[in-house]
């Protein structure tokens, strides 16, 4: 079993920063990729942005210059800096790991940008 967990979501007025954290625990050895997803009230799933054991990144067009993924290895945790914030970046932000042939989701934090 791996447990994924979320932190770091809140309230943010558009322009701020939120960094979110998605810590792996459980069995497992090394973190494998890891991707960040977001939902908003009415849409699918979006790809946000990824992170390869290499540290190889990948971003949607729409984050591409104001987020920022990284890891920490010893730490098993994956980080997602989010800067310059805006109103269509509201949603639940989810991270997810396929590890030992299982797809795992943490159970997502809200990240909410509003005047």
């Amino acid at each position: 079993q791996v447990q994924l967990v979320e932190s770091g979501g809140g309230l943010v007025q558009p322009g701020g920063s939120l960094r979110l954290s998605c810590a792996a625990s459980g069995t497992i050895i090394q973190i494998a990729r890891v991707t960040w997803y977001r939902q908003a009230p009415g849409n699918e799933r979006e790809f946000v942005a990824s992170i390869n054991r290499a540290r190889t990144t990948n971003y949607a067009d729409s984050v591409e210059g104001r987020f920022a993924i990284s890891r920490d290895d010893p730490k098993m945790t994956v980080y997602l800096q989010m800067d310059n914030l805006q109103i269509e970046d509201t949603g639940v932000y989810l991270c997810y790991m396929e590890y030992g042939g299982v797809d795992w989701w943490g159970q997502g934090t809200q990240v909410t940008v509003s005047t």
